[in-house]
């Protein structure tokens, strides 16, 4: 164990016995376990970081807006301009999925 290990431990000790971490929130509550068996472990920590500030990776973001978009033209009423914008969408789709991205789970 390193220097900096050992002084960690000692402050980590040094807080438990002075109560610090009695009242903190959440305490004698289960974790909420994420399933991250989808990212490479190598990108986790950067992934739950990102996820818990709120950001999402573009592809995330592109698709959502896609999903998004394609319920919004369901709403037209006009079939040709529908018909149109259907076209423009999966243009869109396409060019996620040149990008090595899938633009539905499990394709």
């Amino acid at each position: 164990m390193s220097v900096f290990d050992r002084l960690a431990e000692q402050r980590i000790a040094d807080a438990m016995a002075k109560g610090v971490f009695d009242d903190l929130p959440g305490a004698g509550r289960p974790l909420a376990l994420q399933d991250l068996s989808q990212v490479p472990e190598h990108l986790r920590a950067g992934y739950l970081l990102l996820k818990n500030a709120g950001f999402l990776p573009p592809e995330v973001e592109a698709l959502r807006d896609l999903r998004t978009a394609e319920a919004l033209v369901q709403q037209i009423q006009d079939p040709v301009r529908r018909r149109k914008e259907l076209k423009r969408l999966r243009l869109l789709e396409l060019r996620l999925q040149e990008g090595g991205r899938r633009s539905r789970p499990g394709e």
